[in-house]
């Protein structure tokens, strides 16, 4: 094989795979997101499940993008594992879709065979897609027109790579390379680590084809290979699920479960036999036709025999992937929060639960921005996404509640909460942004003047204050700790504005630069924000207590009569947290 034929042999492979990709990504614009949902939607049963894997990985050309999606929908809550199984099932039986329309490379003779022969097709789809990409002015035509391109450049690279390797019939050394693949476990070896490599089962087994037209792939060598390429099919989507949750990785980690115990149980039955019985068609000269024909066996039968077991599958992957504290906390305290909400209707113990987690998130999310790190802006994120889960249940059952017969109390109670359950919610959005400001600060490598960070910091224990006397107030009842929160939330608002006024005259003598301004303004407006939110939350308390419920005519007259205890706490806070 020379310089030029093994130039062209890669310059194959990257058309396959690059028309590939292009048929695959217009798709699934083609189809919207009408996949998406049709795989959220109709999974009730695992047979659904396996039917609709196995089309939309035989539509979208690739069973890693169907099971990532997957991890996906589960790594955000929307699907459990055990449903998952099944999709991950039928994508690895559709991915073989894409072998059997890379034996149209095979076609030839006369009159209308001559037409779907590669090289006429090839042209006949590249034309067609060009026409479509350049003169259509709707959008989906012009997906279709990528479709028919990408199918184009993918045909052309197998007929690029079935001619680079063509040389190699004669060789001797290719050829006693090939059959040294014949040791079961050589091959599957081969296969994982090409696989790996080059990340799509497709094109492993449409490069193997291509092989194969060099008639030094036999049954014996291929099968093994065919086996490798399966396992290795699993790395893409193994990467996918590096910053998933438990459930996430475990959805990844089966399909790796699927394929090895498929070449575990049908490698030994097989060989087992073999060694019996001595197949005759173990030295057969493989095709493109026979390769594809053995890949969807192969995975056929592993699916028929793996199918049933989907409860013993998930047991398994539950215990190869174990719940870390973190996870399996949560999970109970969800648990616990279905419980008790048919117990206890005013909700305090799990309305408690979930302003701590407000709490704490917001101080982490406080720490990062003067100690950051990706775990710690990944465990903000998290428990911000777990405070909208609480808000959803919380504010569906309140919802319920409103429907039965309740008292006046009640259902001024009810009220109340649906009320301040926005509040907590909307403290863990602010705390995801102020986590976000401390991403940027640290991808941007900024460092704020000494007498910012100082007052940076007078800010932050403030809010830290607020808070805490906030969320002490709703959790004991505690109307004394309500009381002050007004007091400091004034205190706060004018901090701000002077926080403001100081970086603006640190900007005008060049101390602070102009991205450090609109990072510093970032942060004050959120915490701003966060002791509105605080303020709410307290007056929701007091209100609650004087059944007359409305905030803005509470606010307004405590600011006119200056009470001696607003007076008093506001005194005490000024000089607590003065600059």
């Amino acid at each position: 094989m020379s310089v030029s034929d093994f130039i062209s042999l890669l310059g194959g492979v990257a058309l396959f795979l690059f028309g590939m990709s292009i048929m695959g990504d217009a798709l699934k614009k083609v189809a919207g997101n009408q996949l998406e949902l049709v795989l959220y939607n109709l999974t009730s049963t695992p047979i659904k499940g396996v039917l609709l894997g196995t089309g939309v990985t035989a539509v979208i050309q690739s069973s890693s993008a169907t099971s990532v999606m997957v991890v996906g929908f589960v790594n955000s809550g929307m699907m459990k594992v055990n449903q998952a199984i099944g999709i991950v099932l039928g994508a690895i039986l559709g991915t073989s879709v894409t072998g059997w329309v890379l034996c149209l490379s095979n076609l030839s003779g006369g009159g209308w065979v001559a037409l779907l022969s590669t090289s006429t097709l090839t042209a006949l789809m590249a034309t067609i897609g060009t026409l479509l990409r350049m003169i259509s002015r709707k959008q989906t035509t012009r997906h279709v027109g990528e479709i028919l391109l990408g199918f184009a450049v993918l045909m052309y690279g197998m007929t690029a790579m079935s001619g680079a390797v063509e040389p190699l019939r004669e060789s001797a050394v290719f050829i006693n390379a090939m059959t040294s693949f014949a040791n079961p476990l050589l091959g599957i070896l081969v296969g994982i680590v090409f696989t790996s490599v080059i990340q799509s089962a497709s094109a492993a087994v449409g490069i193997l084809q291509a092989l194969a037209a060099t008639g030094a792939v036999t049954f014996e060598i291929a099968l093994p290979i065919i086996m490798g390429i399966a396992i290795g099919a699993a790395v893409p989507v193994l990467l996918s699920a590096l910053g998933a949750n438990v459930s996430g990785k475990r959805t990844a980690f089966v399909y790796l479960l699927i394929d090895v115990l498929g070449v575990v149980i049908w490698g030994c039955i097989f060989y087992a036999v073999n060694a019996v019985v001595h197949f005759d068609f173990m030295d057969t000269t493989m095709t493109t036709v026979s390769i594809a024909l053995a890949n969807t066996l192969f995975r056929l039968a592993t699916v028929v025999a793996l199918m049933p077991l989907i409860g013993l599958l998930e047991k398994l992957v539950c215990m190869l992937v174990p719940d870390d504290s973190e996870s399996s906390r949560e999970r109970q305290k969800m648990d616990r929060l279905e419980e008790r909400f048919l117990q206890h209707p005013a909700l305090a113990i799990e309305q408690s639960r979930q302003v701590t987690d407000a709490m704490e998130n917001l101080l982490a999310a406080m720490a990062l921005v003067h100690q950051y790190s990706d775990k710690g802006f990944r465990a903000v994120a998290e428990t911000e996404s777990t405070v909208d889960r609480y808000e959803d249940r919380l504010g569906t059952y309140l919802m319920k509640i409103t429907g039965k017969e309740l008292t006046a109390r009640q259902s001024e109670e009810v009220s109340k909460y649906l009320h301040t359950i926005s509040d907590f919610e909307r403290i863990s959005d602010h705390a995801l942004n102020i986590s976000e400001v401390a991403q940027e600060i640290h991808s941007k490598g900024m460092a704020f003047s000494e007498e910012a960070s100082r007052e940076l910091k007078v800010m932050e224990d403030a809010v830290s204050e607020i808070l805490y006397l906030s969320i002490h107030a709703f959790v004991e009842g505690d109307l004394a700790a309500a009381s002050r929160v007004e007091p400091l939330e004034e205190i706060i608002d004018g901090l701000c504005d002077e926080l403001k006024l100081h970086h603006v005259d640190r900007l005008q003598k060049g101390v602070c630069t102009l991205s450090q301004g609109f990072v510093f303004n970032d942060l004050l407006t959120n915490f701003e924000r966060v002791a509105d939110h605080c303020s709410n939350i307290a007056v929701a308390m007091i209100e609650l207590e004087s059944d007359a419920f409305d905030t803005h005519e509470y606010l307004k007259s405590v600011k006119n009569m200056k009470s001696d205890s607003f007076a008093r706490y506001y005194e005490e806070y000024s000089k607590k947290f003065a600059l």
